[in-house]
């Protein structure tokens, strides 16, 4: 073996080389070194800045803004103005028996309730005795939410919330 590495020590010293060069070239390639970043605050974008933020630091907060209702004191917290506010709609409600909870119809939101109540539709028995010119005169009137009824079926859920079947409708419609 020793003999081998004597007579051969010239292509055993190029591969040395050769070996060292691709070493070399691999650990010496080194990364660009990272670029020096300018940090800057609001002092260095100018005042215009600096005096919009003092702004707003200093403005006065929502709560500042909102106006108790009346009988509410100007030190009233937020609890008592929800309770005001929910015995408020607890009256309206009493106020008006005969309507139903016309948002316990699937695709029927907030917005769309409102929009019905003002139309003059109250109770589950008005629209489950819709016919199909009934649909069509009310979709006229319901803007960007006609279609609803139909692609909703609204008469079908009306007529089972206004007959009481709870299980029929949650069966078909999913929970009340």
């Amino acid at each position: 073996m020793l003999e081998l590495i004597e007579t051969n020590q010239v292509v055993l010293a190029g591969i040395v080389l050769l070996v060292a060069f691709v070493v070399w070239w691999l650990w010496g390639r080194t990364k660009p070194a990272p670029t020096k970043r300018d940090y800057t605050d609001v002092l260095s974008e100018g005042a215009a800045p600096a005096e919009r933020n003092s702004a707003l630091i200093e403005a006065p907060s929502a709560a500042a803004l909102v106006t108790p209702p009346p009988g509410v004191g100007t030190m009233a917290g937020i609890g008592e103005i929800v309770a005001i506010a929910a015995a408020d709609e607890i009256a309206e409600a009493q106020a008006d028996p005969g309507g139903d909870d016309l948002g316990r119809i699937k695709g029927v939101g907030p917005k769309l309730k409102t929009l019905l109540t003002s139309l003059g539709v109250t109770s589950y028995a008005q629209i489950a005795g819709w016919t199909d010119a009934d649909i069509a005169r009310i979709d006229a009137q319901l803007g960007s939410f006609a279609g609803r009824a139909t692609r909703d079926n609204w008469v079908e859920q009306a007529r089972l919330l206004a007959s009481g079947d709870t299980a029929a409708y949650e069966a078909k419609f999913g929970k009340v």
